[in-house]
């Protein structure tokens, strides 16, 4: 358990060692770890943040952490692409972070975020004003799209599940089908979509936001891959069909004739 005093500590450990690492510019404290974020946060509650490294020296950087807190408490040090990091601690608190150079951040989006440490030229605050204009941009819902690919990802699924690639099925399913089924209901009933919700991950918050739905996806989703997918096709069609013109029926009876639903 993350108490709100272990978390304080080790948001003030990374700023003392950003401000001591001659390799590093910059810190930004993200989501539930930023100002903005406090009110969400709870013992579940991880580390997401940016670490900037000066110009140049980016690859330095990531050869060495030293300058993490708590060190030998540290347990598990993981790499996830060019640039990105997972840090967990011996009571299971987790650091997720990138670590780049200002250029090498440069398309990024970013939601609530604290600047807490910067250099004089406001490197980092310039880098997260237009992470935060790009997220709001890119903030946009495409319903009629999303609730084909529900389709086409459903079908896909299921087929690949019967050929016995229960696995690669099950992500079709399971997860890219959800994946646009939560998309389009935030764009279909944006009303019912506060101001407050993860503009980066849509997926995020969704039981607050639509309990309803979001406890009948939860169950179906407990069933064998097939049934799941057929729970979720026929949940589509309850939600959106009725009085939406622009549902693709057609497509879905397809889909059913194909799949013997």
């Amino acid at each position: 358990m993350t108490t709100p005093e272990r978390f304080t500590a080790i948001s003030d450990g990374l700023t003392r060692g950003v401000r001591s690492a001659d390799e590093l510019l910059g810190l930004v404290l993200l989501g539930s770890a930023s100002r903005a974020g406090d009110h969400r946060r709870d013992e579940w509650s991880d580390h997401d943040f940016f670490a900037i490294a000066v110009p140049g020296r980016g690859d330095e950087a990531r050869t060495a952490l030293n300058w993490l807190p708590d060190a030998g408490r540290i347990v598990l040090i993981a790499r996830e692409g060019s640039v990105g990091f997972v840090v967990v601690y011996d009571d299971g608190h987790v650091l997720e972070f990138a670590l780049a150079e200002p250029a090498e951040l440069s398309s990024v989006v970013a939601g609530d975020a604290s600047v807490v440490v910067d250099d004089a030229s406001g490197t980092t605050a310039a880098l997260i004003e237009a992470g935060q204009a790009a997220a709001a941009e890119a903030d946009s819902f495409d319903p009629e799209n999303d609730v084909r690919l529900v389709l086409v990802k459903l079908l896909l699924g299921v087929g690949r599940v019967r050929r016995g690639e229960v696995l690669n099925g099950g992500q079709f399913i399971r997860t890219w089908a959800v994946n646009h089924l939560l998309r389009a209901i935030r764009g279909r009933f944006a009303g019912s979509s506060p101001a407050t919700r993860d503009r980066i991950d849509p997926t995020r918050r969704f039981e607050a936001d639509y309990p309803v739905w979001a406890e009948a996806i939860a169950t179906a989703l407990d069933g064998p891959a097939d049934a799941a997918a057929r729970d979720l096709f026929l949940l589509t069609r309850r939600i959106f069909e009725t009085g939406w013109d622009q549902f693709p029926s057609a497509a879905a009876d397809a889909v059913a004739r194909r799949l013997s639903w």
